[in-house]
């Protein structure tokens, strides 16, 4: 994983229902100390864009991921399962809100690090 750092994240978004506004859906999850996490990573904006356009589509997670991402690509994306701490501050944030989803209806969220432009997905939390 890239070392940690802090830039800015964005708002979380549904794969098929564009951005979300107002209430977060963090107020709805129980606290968790590790998530099953997924991302995919690209260095350019509009490659994210293009990769997020896929999703909208009705395309997998993990398809989407082999296919577009820079990193941990051969795995779909899966990051496994990860602590609170053990990632990026703004990677974690946005991360730590998300619902749990699957590959094949993904709800996601975006941010942005010093590694490029990330989508996430959680498959789990505990």
């Amino acid at each position: 994983m890239p070392p940690k750092n802090k830039n800015k994240a964005k708002p979380t978004e549904d794969a098929g229902a564009g951005k979300s506004k107002g209430g977060s859906s963090s107020s709805k999850l129980k606290p968790a100390t590790a998530i099953n996490v997924r991302h995919i990573l690209c260095e350019k904006h509009g490659k994210k864009e293009e990769a997020l356009q896929k999703l909208r589509d009705g395309a997998k997670f993990d398809d989407v991921a082999r296919e577009m991402s820079e990193d941990k690509a051969r795995q779909g994306g899966a990051l496994g399962w990860k602590v609170r701490g053990a990632l990026i501050a703004d990677f974690e944030k946005v991360a730590y809100e998300l619902e749990p989803s699957t590959t094949g209806n993904p709800k996601i969220g975006e941010c942005r690090t010093g590694e490029g432009y990330h989508i996430i997905m959680v498959e789990g939390r505990r």
